[in-house]
């Protein structure tokens, strides 16, 4: 937790007038009973006016003092709470934004958003209630104390009972329910995942019929849940009701000893109801301090697990002194013996992969599935580093480079088209922010994409839902090449971004994309030899391994899987 007490430092103003009120706050609180002890025994006791109403002016300054007080450190609070968690959210989603794919392999993406919301709320609360209780119960209960002491000196063994209890009451359910919290949050990451699983495949649970399944898994996870936190909160619902068993035992053993004290002229009256208010004040200093126990070890849970992202650098980092493309070189892509594997496993996934891709051709990789394709290009704009060997982009070693600078020069059409939140144009702006109106027509045209937007009540300003839920996968296919031709980058790489496509679309796509990419490197990922049978070159992959390179015809003479794959694939075209 102290790892992110930093994030109070721009609010200390505002933590030390919340500090000092709180003092101003705890004087009313403790000077009142003394001054209505002084109404009861000087002024109705005596009958004198002059007493009781110099008194009660004097009570009601200390009260609305008390109450100006509370109300300023109510607001402080509540803007630091809300400042400090603001700046939390926002640290942990610049981290997260660094992350490259080896960090996201590690942390889920369920537990991720848990931490950014559930964890922070918890620490929300925290500050909230702790600027108002941490430093206002300490003070409230040391200065009960000593005021109860000073005004009833022979019933102090009741206060020591009382605080005994209390003690005793809060040591007992912090060692119950504290080991549970942790198992809370971790319960609620398991729902959170449950549910997006659920929620993001929930076409293929209906088209399988799995509902039943999904179901159970749903219940199994929430009555998981529900049954640690039922287990909490029934532990912590039997505070409450002891406690108020203890100030009520405690109220009538003061009433019942002092009205004995006030009988043999011992004690005044109002010297004993100013000590019932202390010892209630004394005891519900200690029971605001036990919420404070309790809910800082829980809340510690969740900032070790914010902090845990916050504080988790990316593998892939910018070097300290990057260098420049070379100019001579823009766009050449060249593999130097890439060897891969993912952090943690025991294999590697590429061995030994050597090639040069240049401006002006085209370079396909083929492949049966799980072979290392993508992988492959995911190396190339630095989602993960090479384990051994270099790979060069216009003549610097990836790795030597900032990623802004390489990332810039890379249009990337990944696998599985993602769309954001948004209209059409703001999607295909995505890669370049400034793109004019006739730009993001232009890339939406040649993405062969311009037909079904036009036909669209808005054109480009038609609303893209979560994920792009309201476009079909060619759809969303197109619009992500779109968004990487506006870009106008010197290297393509399309990683399989044809197979929504019908031949006639992938044959005009590719068609129009000539004369863009007539100057820059193309990279394509490919399962249909029809995509890439007219590339300048295709590098057969198998286990890892470039097993044969060359042209089309070059590769049906000399590679037997290509041929293999080649053959499948024609056959199947003309049986059709």
């Amino acid at each position: 937790m102290l790892k992110l007490a930093r994030f109070l430092k721009p609010y200390a103003l505002l933590v030390l007038l919340s500090v000092v009120f709180l003092f101003v706050q705890a004087f009313s609180e403790l000077y009142l009973p003394a001054l209505m002890a002084d109404i009861v025994d000087s002024g109705i006791r005596n009958g004198n006016r002059a007493v009781i109403l110099a008194t009660g002016g004097r009570m009601l300054v200390v009260a609305f003092g008390g109450v100006l007080a509370a109300g300023i450190v109510g607001f402080c609070s509540s803007r630091v709470a809300a400042g400090v968690t603001r700046d939390i959210r926002r640290a942990v989603f610049a981290s997260v934004e660094d992350f490259s794919s080896a960090e996201f392999d590690r942390f889920s993406t369920a537990s991720l958003i848990t931490r950014t919301t559930n964890d922070v709320t918890q620490l929300q609360h925290l500050v909230l209630m702790g600027m108002r209780m941490l430093f206002f119960a300490p003070v409230m209960g040391i200065g009960s104390i000593v005021m109860a002491v000073r005004t009833g000196a022979s019933m102090s063994w009741i206060l020591v009972i009382a605080v005994f209890a209390v003690i005793v009451l809060i040591a007992g359910v912090f060692r119950i329910a504290m080991p549970k919290f942790r198992i809370v949050q971790k319960l609620v990451d398991r729902l959170n995942l449950v549910s997006r699983e659920h929620l993001s495949g929930l076409m293929v649970i209906r088209a399988f019929r799995t509902e039943q399944f999904e179901t159970e898994r749903f219940a199994k996870a929430n009555n998981d849940l529900t049954a640690v936190n039922l287990f909490v909160n029934r532990v912590m619902t039997i505070m409450m009701p002891t406690m108020t068993l203890v100030m009520n035992g405690v109220g009538l053993l003061i009433i019942w000893i002092g009205a004995q004290h006030i009988a043999a002229s011992a004690m005044q009256v109002g010297d004993m109801m100013a000590y019932l208010q202390y010892a209630m004040h004394a005891i519900m200093s200690f029971l605001m301090l036990s919420v404070m126990f309790i809910m800082i070890p829980r809340s510690a849970v969740s900032a070790d697990r914010i902090a845990e992202v916050i504080d988790t650098s990316s593998s892939i980092r910018d070097p300290a002194a990057p260098r420049e493309m070379r100019k001579d070189l823009a766009g050449v892509v060249e593999f130097r013996s890439v060897s891969f594997r993912y952090p943690g496993a025991d294999e590697d996934v590429l061995s030994d992969i050597s090639f040069t891709a240049r401006p002006g051709t085209t370079t396909a990789l083929i492949g049966p599935t799980g072979c290392g394709k993508s992988t492959l290009v995911h190396l190339v704009p630095r989602f993960y580093d090479v384990t051994s060997g270099s790979i060069l982009v216009s003549g610097v070693d990836v790795r030597e480079l900032a990623q802004k600078e390489l990332r810039q020069a890379i249009g990337f059409v990944p696998q599985k088209a993602v769309l954001r939140t948004g209209t059409v144009a703001d999607n295909i702006r995505a890669g370049k922010p400034d793109a004019s109106d006739r730009e993001t027509a232009d890339a939406a045209r040649i993405a062969q994409a311009a037909g079904f937007i036009e036909k669209m009540e808005e054109g480009y300003a038609s609303p893209v839902s979560e994920g792009g839920a309201n476009f079909s996968g060619g759809q969303k296919q197109r619009l992500s090449i779109a968004r990487a031709v506006v870009k106008k980058p010197s290297v393509y790489i399309f990683d399989d971004s044809f197979s929504a496509l019908d031949a006639a679309t992938d044959a005009k796509l590719r068609t129009a994309l000539d004369p863009v990419t007539e100057h820059a490197t193309v990279i394509v990922v490919s399962q249909r030899i029809h995509t890439i049978m007219h590339a300048d070159s295709i590098l057969v992959l198998d286990n890892g391994r470039i097993v044969g390179s060359g042209t089309h015809d070059e590769l049906l003479e000399t590679c037997g899987l290509y041929r293999e794959i080649a053959s499948s694939q024609l056959a199947m075209e003309v049986s059709e």
